[in-house]
């Protein structure tokens, strides 16, 4: 219908899925339908959408130490298919994230597996020209098996698009770069050091006040951090779990979103299978659990809000569900609407504008 939302679900294919799928979702009840799969990508498993929303960039997360990962550019169609444009290399193994700059000038990747950033200029057709900078990161932290070296996680731009903030899970650092667009390079502004064994995965900021959020993989916490202003450091405030206290198994967690009206925040738990739903206290940015949301499925990876802010879409990546959750504007908690896609192993939604 003329009036559905266009979204663009990133999935593994090596998990038995066909590529980026297409679909189109219903404003008044937040019924989604596939309207077309884009072939030919391996591991599409984060995807973005230009300001303009003309382009969609998509990382390839292969692992390869000779062939590198990549990322490919896609004209979207006035029906929502795509269109591949090109492919850059992103220097490195295993891309996961990426942000694409609010000048529609430059696309930025996180390399987990090669824990490393990327950063690529986009030409005025919507391709990808050359790779501009690279920059590897360096370190390790406490727990063995996951934090032996360094894994960027993910790649945050802020408001004025002048500050490129990199979590690295391995490392356990969130590090800044000052981004000089002209030049095409990204000059390191600083590191926060979050608590050992955390894990930085993914990072998301307040929209109207000076606060920022990390959702910490390993730890099962958040980490509330005030913004300076004027340099754009960050100083902690708080950190919270994302788990209900009597829960014992394991878990590791995914994404976080602020609401638009910057009233709550949510996190994705895997294991727990949950959405964690916590109340932001405007004042001082510190949060509130007000409760836990069941992902109606397994591994609940990324998730999205969608720009109305009437619903929250769960990407259940082992059981290959999306479910619609309706978002109560009053006191944030998830109500499930019934609406069901199947599409396998999902990880990200992007609207677009």
């Amino acid at each position: 219908m003329a009036n559905d939302l266009t979204l663009f679900v990133g999935t593994y294919t090596r998990q038995g899925s066909a590529g980026i799928y297409t679909g189109s979702m219903n404003p008044a009840t937040g019924a989604i339908d596939v309207r077309h799969i884009t072939t030919g990508i391996e591991n599409p498993s984060f995807v973005g959408v230009d300001p303009t929303g003309e382009h969609l960039y998509s990382v390839c997360e292969t692992s390869d130490p000779t062939t590198h990962g990549a990322i490919t550019a896609f004209e979207i169609n006035g029906d929502g298919s795509l269109r591949e444009l090109n492919r850059q290399s992103t220097g490195g193994p295993g891309p996961c994230h990426l942000a694409v700059d609010a000048t529609d000038q430059l696309v930025i990747a996180a390399n987990y597996k090669g824990g490393s950033v990327a950063m690529i200029r986009i030409e005025p057709d919507g391709s990808l020209g050359d790779r501009c900078d690279f920059i590897q990161h360096h370190g390790s932290s406490v727990h063995p098996d996951r934090q032996d070296q360094p894994h960027a996680h993910s790649i945050t731009l802020n408001s004025t698009n002048d500050r490129a903030y990199v979590c690295d899970l391995g490392t356990d650092r969130i590090v800044q770069y000052q981004i000089d667009a002209d030049a095409g390079r990204l000059h390191h502004a600083g590191d926060v050091v979050s608590h050992p064994g955390e894990g930085p995965r993914h990072f998301a900021f307040h929209p109207t006040k000076p606060y920022a959020y990390v959702i910490n993989e390993l730890g099962s916490t958040v980490a509330a951090y005030d913004v300076n202003t004027n340099d754009g450091n960050l100083s902690e405030r708080q950190i919270i779990s994302t788990l209900p206290p009597a829960w014992n198994g394991a878990n590791t967690t995914a994404d976080i979103h602020v609401s638009p009206n910057g009233r709550f925040l949510y996190g994705s738990n895997r294991g727990h299978d949950s959405i964690a739903i916590f109340a932001i206290d405007p004042p001082s940015g510190r949060l509130d659990v007000i409760g836990h949301e069941s992902s109606r499925g397994q591994t609940p990876r990324n998730f999205a809000l969608s720009p109305d802010e009437n619903f929250l879409l769960v990407e259940n990546q082992d059981s290959g569900t999306i479910h619609t959750f309706a978002i109560d504007p009053d006191t944030g908690l998830l109500d499930h609407t019934g609406h069901i896609v199947d599409i396998p192993a999902p990880v990200c939604i992007a609207f677009r504008p």
